[in-house]
């Protein structure tokens, strides 16, 4: 019998107490840095992206075992293939809080890494070029060295039976991919954080995928009591009942989720893309491209403008070797142009 996540707030509370059992989420998986110091306030709350893994940060390919799904529905990307941008926009998602505690001279509120200058992270938006403005002391740069953006936790419906074959490692191309990408904005140990399964029941029964990772989401929330110090944008794709799981968090914690984001795959080219919608007062959006999310989020008021171009650049980049004709380029080209748009009203 298929159980709505809508229906049974007490079938998903038993659920996610079941779920308690598996190892506990430390905080340290997910900051660099203590969270009792009080210089730590002017940054908070974090905010920590959740992300599903296929079909929303790596192409599924649509491959399928008789008529069951492995892990997706995407034909558009082969198999294993990234998203362009997945990683800039995650990131940019992740240092949102620091926006603006950015210094004058371009460094952040956390430290980067190599000559200890600081990250090369800077928001346009925010800097100030007022040079009449001597300020001698020490900033924020200085009070939260050490501290980097929350890594990306996954909630995924790899089966945790499976996890010897279809574990993700810190040596996985899509941990580095992570990595690298922090590195490249001078970031340090940034990138994959604690990762929560699913079950081979959820393989054999689908309609079961929604319910576990709404309670692997309990099981994350549960690092922070208070609410206090942490806030959530999920990430997901619309093939794997990644809807029902994010609208379910935006009607029962819509204190601690800002947005749920909704990559829009398909066996299909050009597929209809759903307007966006509110949940509790919090937005659901659904994207083609990464560009295009970096766009809404632009919107929402979740990035700044600069943080957006840094996507649409990290993305096109990513197709420099695809031919410029094909879908993946029509769908980037659009969601470019409404960048632009997007720059040319403010």
């Amino acid at each position: 019998m298929n159980i709505p996540l809508s229906v049974s707030v007490s079938v998903r509370r038993k659920a996610t107490r079941n779920q308690r059992r598996i190892a506990p989420i430390r905080a340290s998986d997910l900051i660099s840095t203590h969270l009792q110091t009080t210089k730590l306030h002017s940054v908070l709350p974090f905010t920590q992206v959740i992300s599903d893994v296929d079909d929303t940060i790596k192409s599924s390919g649509g491959v399928k075992i008789g008529e069951i799904a492995l892990g997706g529905i995407d034909t558009q990307y082969e198999r294993g293939d990234f998203y362009p941008g997945v990683f800039q926009f995650y990131l940019e998602l992740s240092m949102s809080s620091f926006a603006d505690k950015v210094m004058p001279d371009g460094n952040s509120a956390f430290s980067g890494s190599g000559s200890g200058s600081g990250s090369r992270y800077s928001d346009d938006d925010n800097n100030d070029d007022d040079d009449d403005d001597d300020d001698d002391s020490p900033g924020i740069i200085n009070e939260l060295d050490g501290i980097t953006p929350p890594k990306v936790a996954v909630l995924t419906a790899r089966a945790e039976e499976f996890k010897v074959a279809l574990e993700l490692k810190d040596s996985s191309k899509l941990a580095v991919a992570f990595r690298t990408t922090g590195e490249e904005m001078g970031i340090d140990n940034w990138g994959l954080g604690p990762v929560l399964y699913g079950s081979v029941a959820e393989w054999i029964v689908q309609d079961r995928k929604g319910l576990r990772k709404f309670s692997n989401f309990e099981r994350l929330i549960d690092q922070d009591p208070t609410g206090s110090i942490m806030e959530y944008i999920y990430v997901g794709d619309t093939g794997e009942l990644d809807q029902e799981a994010g609208e379910t968090m935006l009607r029962e914690y819509p204190q601690v989720v800002k947005a749920v984001f909704l990559h829009v795959v398909s066996e299909t080219p050009f597929p209809t893309i759903p307007s966006c919608k509110l949940i509790n007062g919090r937005p659901v959006v659904f994207f083609r491209t990464y560009v295009g999310a970096a766009v809404q989020a632009c919107k929402l008021g979740l990035l700044g403008e600069s943080a957006m171009m840094r996507v649409v650049s990290a993305a096109q980049q990513s197709l420099d070797n695809t031919e410029r004709t094909s879908d993946k380029w029509q769908d980037m080209y659009k969601d470019v142009t409404d960048a632009y748009h997007a720059l040319s009203k403010n």
